[in-house]
């Protein structure tokens, strides 16, 4: 089974890292409910705790795009250019299971 994978990094300016777990907390339980979502998962950076990385494992496209429509995606995507010190990164593979 073919699926994608995308890896998002970012990082806070000082002292907005909370704010921003506290959106990405309201996006998790919603996207692992999705059908097509295999995983879904945010951490952060145990070295530099203003940053983030998500791991999202989709099924297929339309998994992704159902999960990126979410409202609690737009609220965050929608914090970020306020909060972030700089552009996220993210990668996006294709894996076979």
């Amino acid at each position: 089974m073919d699926m994608l994978v995308l890896r998002f990094k970012v990082t806070c300016q000082p002292g907005m890292a909370d704010e921003l777990a506290r959106a990405f907390a309201q996006v998790v339980v919603p996207s692992r409910n999705l059908p097509g979502v295999v995983s879904f998962d945010v951490a952060r950076d145990v070295m530099d705790p203003n940053t983030f990385i998500a791991v999202e494992v989709f099924e297929d496209a339309d998994a992704r795009s159902r999960q990126e429509a979410l409202p609690e995606v737009a609220n965050v995507m929608g914090l970020m250019p306020s909060v972030l010190a700089g552009p996220p990164e993210m990668q996006l593979y294709n894996a076979t299971a």
